[in-house]
């Protein structure tokens, strides 16, 4: 199982990576459903580019009781939760670390400002995207949920050699997603 596992992952990356070719084109969709969100390949481990600003993602749920009500619930900050990890973490694994920053770079790469999703990659990292919030919301409220909505405020980094106390940290972007619908999270 394990060989034929990695002969199928080598297979699946070679594909992927090789130029277009016959077989390449021919399995196109099961090379990227196999390689993407989890084994993408980029150039940012030999050309680091590194953030400009800092963004903190929180999210909120909405939860329809027996009697017709909505419940919302508060503003979480996912953001914090990852960095208190990473923190109080002497050994903080990569996943910890960016997950949830490259999901979020991604989707906003595949999505552009509309968070319309025109391309299947685009509605899978708004999946993943989504995944990956309800299942950190779900850790941190044992709430029932039907939908989740994310808030990302973008705040600008200071430039090297300025005063952080100069200016107050102002979002230079607030932008709210729209309500997903969590099928999993009924808890």
């Amino acid at each position: 199982m394990c060989l034929v596992t990695a002969l199928t992952h080598v297979t699946m990356v070679f594909l992927h990576v090789a130029p277009a070719n016959p077989v390449s084109k021919r399995y196109s969709p099961q090379v990227n459903a196999w390689v993407y969100p989890l084994f993408e390949q980029n150039w940012r481990l030999f050309a680091p580019d590194p953030d400009s600003a800092n963004r903190q993602i929180l999210a909120r749920t909405s939860h329809t009781a027996s009697d017709g009500s909505v419940r919302v619930s508060d503003w979480f900050d996912l953001t914090a939760v990852d960095s208190s990890a990473v923190e109080h973490n002497v050994f903080p694994s990569h996943t910890t670390q960016n997950l949830l920053r490259r999901a979020w770079t991604t989707y906003v790469e595949l999505h552009g400002g509309d968070d319309a999703a025109n391309s299947e990659r685009a509605v899978m990292l708004q999946q993943y995207l989504r995944n990956i919030a309800a299942d950190r919301f779900a850790h941190h409220n044992r709430d029932p949920f039907e939908f989740i909505q994310l808030r990302v405020l973008t705040l600008p980094i200071a430039a090297s050699g300025t005063a952080a106390s100069k200016s107050p940290s102002v979002p230079v972007e607030n932008r709210l997603l729209p309500w997903w619908k969590v099928t999993t999270h009924g808890n």
